[in-house]
């Protein structure tokens, strides 16, 4: 699923060490992460977070999109399309900022919003397969799901 980059090792017992590079424990910083990182290993852990960002960002625009342009008063199966493609953007949209806001939030809660983002856009791809013009949409939830896999990947 990564780059082809090596995973990181556990090497401290302490329960929040930050990676290589930053040994301040002060505000700015990267917290709870719980792995000693290598350059190439801290790059990679940044560039999928940033990549799991902006697939949020695109699948919550497109899901929006799509959900605008469902009629409220149509059918059931239209209804279950526009509910899912408002959730699933007002969860990228949260994801989105819990990545943005990385000192904020300790690998536990990103963890558990990154692995709800995922299932959420699994879920809203499926409900956009077979109605025509949501392919888009539907490849956008799928590659928002993929970018979070990606990125609980480095989270180990």
């Amino acid at each position: 699923m990564g780059r082809g980059y090596p995973r990181p090792s556990r090497t401290n017992t302490l329960p929040c060490p930050a990676p290589a590079g930053f040994d301040r424990t002060g505000p700015g910083n990267p917290r709870c992460v719980t792995t000693t990182f290598s350059q190439q290993e801290l790059f990679r852990f940044l560039e999928d977070r940033f990549a799991c960002a902006q697939a949020c960002t695109e699948c919550a625009r497109a899901c929006a999109l799509r959900a605008s342009l469902v009629d409220p008063d149509g059918t059931q199966d239209q209804e279950l399309v526009r509910r899912k493609g408002i959730m699933c953007a007002e969860v990228c949209d949260a994801t989105c900022r819990v990545l943005s806001e990385q000192n904020q939030v300790d690998e536990a809660a990103i963890r558990s919003q990154v692995e709800w983002c995922r299932e959420v856009c699994l879920e809203a791809a499926h409900a956009f397969d077979g109605h025509p013009g949501a392919e888009k949409t539907a490849r956008a939830c799928r590659d928002c799901a993929r970018a979070c896999t990606e990125f609980l990947d480095t989270l180990i």
